[in-house]
């Protein structure tokens, strides 16, 4: 059976924040189910915002040649896919919904264009986990959040699977004393690679 390819994306400016902890767990925990792994953090890398321009309406390709490039390569690559985003004033971080944001291609592939963003007959189905922290526990703060990753899967032909959201985690670190995010999320990270 071939070795599926697992990204993790961590979406927090923060080096080793909870969200970043959230997902070292979950890809540990992947790995040991037997995936090829990588995590890349956006923070390390420069690309802009959406423009709008509408240039990925010809050919389903980003016309801004930034670094989200090397991403797109990564991202159409990988079987499994596990994004995870801290919450800031009650919607995705910056970083996070920046990424989303410049996914418009895969939304003129998928529904201008009418083609497979991320085309593969015979290999694995491609399937994604969301994992969020949040210094508040007002309702709804994960609302937002969930409803952009569902969105964004959407568009680059991912099944959603589930979100694993933790409120009250605030300062960094804060998520090492939660009694079971770390577990919950190693497990998470190993059923994804399991899941058919």
């Amino acid at each position: 059976m071939q070795q599926l390819k697992c990204l993790g994306i961590g979406c927090s400016p923060r080096i080793q924040g909870n969200t970043s902890l959230l997902l070292a767990n979950a890809m540990q925990g992947a790995a040991e189910a037997g995936a090829k792994c990588e995590t890349i953090y956006l923070r390390d890398y420069k690309f802009s915002p959406c423009i709008a321009c509408g240039g990925c309406n010809q050919a389903g390709q980003c016309v801004l040649k930034d670094e989200m490039q090397m991403i797109y390569r990564q991202l159409l690559d990988a079987d499994r896919i596990i994004l995870a985003a801290p919450i800031f004033s009650m919607g995705m971080n910056a970083l996070g919904k920046g990424f989303i944001d410049r996914g418009q291609r895969f939304w003129a592939t998928k529904y201008i264009l009418n083609q497979a963003v991320a085309p593969r007959p015979d290999g694995p189905a491609r399937l994604g986990l969301f994992l969020s922290a949040a210094g508040t526990d007002l309702p709804g703060v994960f609302d937002c959040a969930i409803r952009g990753v569902k969105y964004y899967y959407k568009m680059a032909d991912i099944k959603y699977l589930k979100e694993f959201c933790y409120s009250k985690v605030d300062a960094k670190g804060e998520i090492l004393n939660h009694p079971n995010a770390l577990q919950d999320v190693y497990q998470a990270g190993q059923d994804l690679i399991l899941a058919h």
